[in-house]
């Protein structure tokens, strides 16, 4: 079964991530290496995880002039990422650049681009010149990326229905903000697991339901003190509302 679940490993240091991976499977879930991580121990890293089987997301946003973020996605193709992701605001022409570095395999890395980052609600959108609501202005990007050649985008669980319906299953949607039922991974550490700067949160059935390709799940899973729990918990609760097989 290919797993929905990609566990964000948002740690400031090798040790800490490597202890919390080590309690997950590549049968259970896929991993997400994010700018900590990734500026705090570097390339190697992200393959260590590779040989262990793991599909690796590589969460570093590109957003940079088209020649530098191609060059900058052939390098993390390198390494042997399963996913990786550039900002849709830096334009067609460096989206295009960002997916031509890929090549055309059947094993290459796929390409998603951010929409809107869930952290930013219409206000906010609106303090930075996007008069659209973040649901319009996701979509727009969107079809921004399709035409661009990305294999799908990071947006918000709200926005995932929209998406899918104008562009179809097969142009994906990671979807992060996932918090489970109660939002806390672990009902002894309620202040660990606030929904914090994310401000536009989903549970996971709840997100697939609207359209989710894939769950980005973090502290629900990575502060708990039994993380295959938690991940048992997610795909049963997948399972029931029959979202997943």
């Amino acid at each position: 079964m290919d797993s929905r679940i990609i566990v964000a490993l948002d740690f400031p240091d090798a040790e800490s991530a490597q202890a919390c991976a080590k309690l997950l499977s590549p049968q259970s879930c896929k991993l997400k290496v994010g700018k900590e991580l990734f500026t705090a121990e570097g390339p190697a890293f992200v393959e260590t995880l590779v040989r262990r089987g793991f599909d690796v997301f590589l969460d570093l946003k590109f957003h940079d002039i088209p020649n530098t973020v191609s060059r900058a996605c052939s390098a993390a193709a390198n390494l042997g990422v399963w996913m990786l992701n550039v900002h849709a605001l830096g334009g067609a022409a460096m989206m295009q650049a960002a997916r031509d570095a890929l090549g055309q395999g059947d094993d290459r890395a796929l390409l998603v681009a951010v929409t809107v980052l869930t952290s930013l609600s219409d206000s906010d959108l609106q303090q930075i010149g996007i008069q659209e609501s973040a649901a319009q202005a996701a979509l727009r990007l969107a079809a921004l990326a399709q035409v661009s050649g990305a294999d799908g985008v990071v947006c918000s669980a709200h926005e995932a229905t929209s998406i899918r319906d104008r562009f179809g299953d097969a142009f994906l949607r990671v979807t992060p903000g996932i918090r489970l039922t109660d939002d806390s991974a672990d009902e002894n550490k309620p202040d660990e697991n606030k929904p914090d700067d994310q401000k536009r949160i989903m549970t996971p059935s709840r997100a697939v339901q609207n359209g989710a390709s894939y769950l980005v799940v973090g502290r629900p899973v990575t502060r708990a003190s039994d993380p295959p729990a938690v991940l048992r918990r997610i795909e049963q609760e997948l399972t029931e509302t029959g979202d997943i097989h």
